[in-house]
């Protein structure tokens, strides 16, 4: 028998395909779900080969699931951006059988190591980014609000994204021109300034001199009964 698999956000499909290790055969679909009608139409046309997957409109804190219906859920930096995260826990954990699991993967930005022979630029621009989402420590406080509730956490993994060179398919050059462009949209930064920024870590590419690092946190709960 197959297991139902529910992702509360479509978001993952920006860095994934659907693939037959992820949606593998089952009788009822594998819901996505978003509240952006742009992104669940790209993950509709990515995921199109695959007839059990299935998107949604809806919120991480209020899931057009049914109760105790998912086997499992999956849920890929969508809690960062939430203000009621226990609230989206209880919401999702709902839709999780007992026994079932709910995997919740987020960075932790207090993890982030950003070389620049301007730091004070470089604070400006983290400053300014750090408003883009609710909470950049989410990780650190799941396990106790897991526990609070009574469900059990299993395992809690760290994975650090380091990078002595700009890859041009790396987390940093992703960052670089994300937020050069919030920066200057929400008139934080002059352009000017973020464009010397991102010319700057461009340079110390050139020269050897770029250095990167961030944790993305995974945190593995197992719902109780």
């Amino acid at each position: 028998m197959g297991h139902r698999l529910l992702k509360p956000s479509s978001r993952w499909t920006r860095g994934q395909s659907c693939t037959n290790n992820q949606v593998g055969p089952v009788k009822s679909g594998h819901p996505g779900i978003d509240p952006s009608e742009d992104m669940t139409a790209a993950a509709r046309e990515r995921c199109s080969d695959y007839a059990n997957v299935e998107f949604r409109a809806g919120a991480a804190n209020s899931l057009p699931i049914e109760d105790e219906s998912a086997d499992k859920a999956v849920s890929v930096q969508v809690f960062e951006y939430i203000e009621d995260v226990d609230g989206a826990l209880s919401d999702t954990l709902r839709c999780v059988k007992p026994g079932g699991r709910l995997v919740i993967s987020d960075l932790h930005f207090g993890s982030l190591i950003w070389f620049s022979d301007e730091p004070d630029r470089m604070q400006k621009m983290l400053t300014s980014w750090n408003q883009h989402f609710v909470s950049g420590s989410v990780p650190e406080r799941l396990p106790a609000l897991i526990k609070a509730r009574g469900d059990h956490v299993e395992d809690v993994l760290s994975f650090t994204m380091t990078d002595h060179q700009l890859r041009p398919d790396g987390l940093a050059i992703m960052m670089m021109h994300l937020m050069k462009q919030y920066t200057v949209a929400n008139d934080h930064v002059d352009p000017a300034v973020a464009q010397s920024w991102f010319d700057e870590q461009l340079s110390l590419a050139r020269t050897g001199r770029f250095f990167f690092s961030m944790t993305q946190f995974v945190v593995v709960v197992r719902k109780k009964g």
